[in-house]
């Protein structure tokens, strides 16, 4: 699948002002994210946020992340309203487009410093998460070996973190899990380590499915169906899970959301994450208006994770 990434710079940048962006690019399609302060390119300068002409901008005064989209899926126009209707004003946003065609994600992540993560206290390491390339790697009660390629999902971020976190805390033995947007099916294999009965694993992006049947030889896990599409695949499978996960973002959640709850069985949960803690109420809205019932919410660094239950 041929991707897009962009690298945009704010100026004057802020960390809060890196994440409103990165939440409205998530909406208009953006899937991957790259912090970096490396970067020293020229820029397409939006002044007021239309473009007007190429700028060199003030290294020290700037700060640079790379945001990553299909091609199929990108539209330029929504990405001009995206940029128009950015809420902080005196903000300066420039970028540069480039594509990126099959790109080998284990290169990138391994000349970033992917590290091994662990999930849990020093005293109790619950689940440590490493790549094949790692060769110093702690003890813990559950092991998973990712290899990222085009895939998001190594479970640094905090919105794929926390999700770890509820697989763990909550009894998983003899569930049915969905996997929404599994990414490189990290937590699918998590849940099936855990004594999941079956998990399906659902992704539109086909780089994303062949990254999760990868991990899951790498991992020696069975029972779980890894699917392409999008939340349509449901509708053959009414109220047949007892615990899904999705770990998209806020847009897609809005609209999925019906199908999840109609495939999922009376008395079963479901997590979500992908989205900042404001993006919490409309979705507690819709999730109630759908007949959940709302159990909790987690958060780190204003990232949130929910639970609901089905009456």
């Amino acid at each position: 699948m041929q991707y897009l990434c962009f690298t945009f710079t704010l100026t004057p940048a802020s960390e809060a002002a890196y994440d409103l962006l990165a939440d409205a690019l998530a909406g208009a399609g953006f899937d991957s994210f790259v912090h970096t302060d490396e970067l020293d390119l020229p820029r397409v300068a939006f002044q007021d946020n239309f473009p007007e002409s190429a700028v060199f901008a003030d290294k020290a005064a700037t700060d640079a992340f790379q945001a990553y989209i299909p091609a199929a899926r990108f539209d330029e126009e929504e990405l001009r309203a995206v940029l128009a209707e950015f809420p902080l004003p005196g903000h300066r946003i420039d970028y540069v487009r480039e594509e990126v065609e099959d790109k080998n994600w284990n290169e990138e992540w391994e000349k970033n410093y992917f590290q091994p993560l662990l999930i849990g206290s020093a005293d109790h390491p619950r689940c440590v998460v490493s790549s094949t390339f790692h060769t110093d790697v702690p003890e813990a009660e559950y092991a998973i070996k990712i290899n990222p390629q085009m895939s998001f999902g190594t479970g640094h971020h905090q919105t794929t973190a926390q999700m770890l976190e509820r697989l763990l805390d909550d009894e998983v033995r003899g569930l049915e899990v969905l996997d929404m947007g599994c990414g490189t099916g990290i937590l699918a294999i998590l849940a099936s380590l855990r004594g999941a009965k079956h998990c399906v694993a659902v992704d539109f992006d086909e780089w994303c499915v062949r990254n999760t049947r990868d991990n899951l030889a790498l991992n020696a896990v069975g029972e779980i169906e890894v699917v392409h599409g999008d939340a349509t695949v449901l509708e053959s499978r009414p109220e047949v899970f007892d615990l899904v996960i999705a770990n998209i973002n806020r847009n897609i959640l809005l609209a999925d959301l019906p199908r999840y709850v109609a495939a999922m069985r009376s008395g079963a949960h479901i997590y979500m994450s992908g989205f900042y803690t404001a993006d919490v109420a409309p979705l507690r809205e819709r999730a109630e208006a759908l007949g959940l019932t709302f159990v909790d919410e987690r958060s780190r660094e204003d990232w949130a994770c929910i639970k609901f239950v089905k009456a």
